[in-house]
């Protein structure tokens, strides 16, 4: 097991330096770093000499990938991206083109970004599956066919209606609960309800569908049958065996998005002006603010590895089959 999570922590390494050089070539496709300076600025009117004074406090007066002018070593090491990326492997994120700490930012933001992705994975999680289970025991019936259609049709609708749909609803018809907005302590409840609510139901479509999927997949095998020859209830061959064994896709997906939580939904935080990492993330490149952006990025590749990481560990506690050599 050590041995096994040594090796896939190495491999890490040349994916995140990947990941890290197409951030930065994607970045710098767009814009300089002269363009980064006037926007920052913020002047109509900028001199040039304000522009190299600029990149030369935030560290972009050198060659983006190759230094020309350097010998050895030096024509890597001195440059934009090296000096810009060495650092995130030591997790040191450092500061914004703005000048603010982007760990501190980081450290204050995540924990909107958990208020709303927790609830909404367990919340989510117990009503896919419950409904999934209760597709399957009716299956075959017309409560199947039309849950399908309906999960379908769930799944066709973009998130920004259920967004939009439920501001409307909830927010302005009914004005159970604010639009938009956020709070610290026990107040920032009732700005969490409705983008909760909103992650739930816009998940329903995706989640129970494929869920019904791992249920169906397991109600036919031979140790279904059986248990159903015994005499078991059709409810306790569903609980105790088709949902026992099915838990090992499920958590696959489940353990995968664990690390990522706290990243934040992008979309969602932006409309509902919550001021978590996902609303951090897109301010970043709305400012063109390449030090966030990368910092943010080289965070959810190292979150999303270790997802991966933990779900292969994971499959060792379900299933006594798998072992990690």
């Amino acid at each position: 097991m050590t041995a096994y999570i040594a090796r896939r922590l190495l491999y890490a390494i040349p994916i995140l330096i990947g990941v890290n050089l197409i951030t930065f070539v994607l970045f710098f496709v767009v814009n300089s770093p002269d363009d980064m300076a006037r926007m920052q600025l913020g002047d109509k009117r900028v001199t040039q000499q304000s522009i190299d004074n600029w990149k030369a406090e935030h560290g972009y007066d050198l060659p983006l990938l190759f230094n020309d002018h350097a010998s050895g070593l030096e024509q890597i090491s001195q440059t934009i991206f090296f000096q810009k990326s060495i650092k995130l492997f030591a997790f040191d994120f450092g500061s914004s083109d703005s000048g603010r700490n982007i760990g501190y930012d980081i450290s204050q933001r995540m924990w909107p970004s958990l208020a709303i992705a927790l609830p909404v994975l367990i919340v989510g999680l117990a009503m896919n599956i419950s409904y999934a289970l209760m597709i399957v025991f009716f299956r075959a019936t017309y409560i199947d066919f039309g849950s399908v259609i309906l999960l379908v049709a769930m799944m066709s609708i973009s998130g920004l209606f259920y967004i939009i749909g439920g501001q409307f609803l909830i927010g302005k018809l009914f004005h159970l609960v604010p639009i938009s907005g956020y709070d610290t302590g026990l107040e920032a409840a009732k700005f969490l309800i409705l983008p909760v609510i909103v992650g739930v139901v816009g998940g329903i479509g995706t989640g129970t569908r494929l869920y019904r999927t791992f249920f169906l997949e397991e109600v036919n095998r031979d140790y279904v049958r059986t248990a159903r020859a015994k005499g078991l209830p059709e409810r306790m061959v569903l609980f105790r065996h088709v949902f026992g064994n099915a838990l090992i896709p499920i958590l696959t997906g489940v353990v995968a998005v664990l690390p990522l939580l706290f990243m934040g939904a992008l979309i969602t935080e932006s409309f509902f002006g919550v001021p978590g990492l996902g609303s951090y993330t897109i301010d970043a490149i709305n400012r063109q603010d390449f030090s966030i952006v990368r910092a943010m990025v080289f965070l959810g590749s190292v979150l999303y590895i270790l997802g991966l990481i933990l779900t292969d560990i994971s499959y060792t506690l379900v299933d006594p089959r798998v072992r990690l050599a």
